[in-house]
């Protein structure tokens, strides 16, 4: 029990530090390759390509989230990395939704609806990569039973 809680913060953790440190590194490096399309963050926010590729971006965040969910439990690796999807998608439309103000989220509504439609599919497939091939996925060994 307590394996699986760890395992699905440790997954929430590392997809939030993932997330934000491809974005802390590209939203700048876009503004400043694109000086005239994305003078600043108000225009990255309402440009397609940049908002695609923010969902790529967090996406693969939440991919390498349910790889380590699944990395840290052992077992029912898709259930506990479709649970941390499931909270993430919780944590995302509770802001999308409770904060009021624009600055909280100045990303168009599609941006959101497209991420939280791939965080639990994005979440498993994390948890399916990191299986072990040749492994059956329904059966225990003695040490992921401890």
């Amino acid at each position: 029990m307590i394996r699986s809680i760890l395992a699905v913060v440790a997954g929430l953790v590392v997809l939030t530090i993932v997330s934000f440190a491809i974005e802390a590194a590209a939203d700048p490096l876009l503004m400043r390759l694109f000086p005239g399309a994305l003078p600043d963050a108000a225009a990255l926010a309402g440009n397609l390509p940049a908002r695609l590729f923010m969902v790529a971006y967090t996406t693969l965040a939440i991919g390498v989230g349910g790889y380590v969910t699944a990395w840290i439990v052992r077992r029912s690796r898709l259930t506990h990395a479709a649970v941390m999807g499931a909270i993430e998608v919780a944590f995302t439309l509770y802001v999308m939704i409770a904060a009021p103000f624009h600055e909280a989220h100045p990303a168009p509504r599609w941006v959101w609806i497209a991420g939280v439609i791939f965080m639990i599919p994005a979440a498993c497939f994390g948890a399916a990569i990191q299986a072990k091939p040749g492994t059956p996925k329904t059966a225990e060994s003695a040490a992921d039973r401890k």
